[in-house]
């Protein structure tokens, strides 16, 4: 049996991953759709030629038994691992909730680091694994913090762990984009926005993971959609990262 699984299927990115890879050939029997809630990704009933399966669970508390269990019990080969569960938060650190903080490093780096763990001896040879990070992995970012964190984490541990097992031929991207209209801001902004401008660059969901799917077929360890996100990336290499925080900072405190 032949499947991918998808974390943050419930809305989002992860549900436009399914649609645009259910249309792709992959010869895949099944999608495992993981989330916390079920009803949402029934949603994609009749849209999708394979199979859906659910696996309603939240990704920072649950044991992962009824994943693994099946895992175990069907061996399935996984042609794609998607990781898209993760959520982010913006404003000061201490206007942050502390649970919110710790919950996200809990579920963008440590759940998407747990989920692979538990996949990775499934996915076979010409498979692929796909990590959404950000293009806020690039850079630190003020009133941003702790989510631009976790998603250094994610491009750090993704191009590393492509380095590892492409061997294998197992291919992992990183996909970085940078805002993209998905229901993403309505729960970041509940505590602030990090940069009012930002909505000058929203990019469309399906064209992001047009580009992702196309990328990641190409072996390309990184994704970045549109020609700002990847300019930031450059400067990202480029300028000193304290002379662009300086400047950041200083943008900040002309929006307030």
């Amino acid at each position: 049996m032949k499947i991918a699984i998808i974390t943050g299927a419930s809305s989002g990115m992860g549900q436009e991953f399914v649609r645009q890879l259910d249309k792709k050939c992959l010869g895949l029997d099944e999608f495992w759709l993981v989330a916390r809630r079920v009803e949402p990704m029934k949603e994609l009933e009749g849209f999708i030629k394979a199979k859906l399966r659910y696996f309603p669970m939240d990704l920072t508390t649950d044991n992962y038994g009824i994943l693994t269990n099946a895992l175990e019990k069907e061996k399935p080969q996984v042609r794609m691992l998607v990781n898209c569960a993760g959520y982010g938060k913006t404003g000061p650190f201490l206007e942050i909730e502390e649970s919110d903080n710790v919950g996200m490093i809990q579920l963008n780096c440590m759940a998407l680091t747990k989920v692979t763990y538990k996949v990775l001896p499934y996915i076979t040879k010409n498979s692929y694994i796909i990590n959404l990070a950000s293009a806020a992995a690039y850079l630190p970012q003020p009133n941003f913090a702790v989510y631009a964190a976790t998603k250094s984490y994610v491009l750090s541990f993704s191009r590393a762990l492509n380095r590892e097992v492409r061997s294998k031929g197992i291919w992992v991207s990183a996909v970085c984009p940078g805002p993209v209209n998905t229901p993403f801001f309505q729960i970041a902004e509940e505590t602030g926005s990090p940069f009012a401008l930002k909505k000058w660059f929203m990019a469309k969901k399906e064209k992001v993971v047009a580009q992702a799917i196309k990328d990641t077929f190409s072996k390309k360890e990184i994704s970045t959609y549109g020609i700002s996100m990847k300019g930031l990336h450059a400067l990202g290499k480029l300028a000193p990262q304290g002379i662009i925080l300086d400047i950041y900072a200083k943008i900040l405190r002309g929006v307030k």
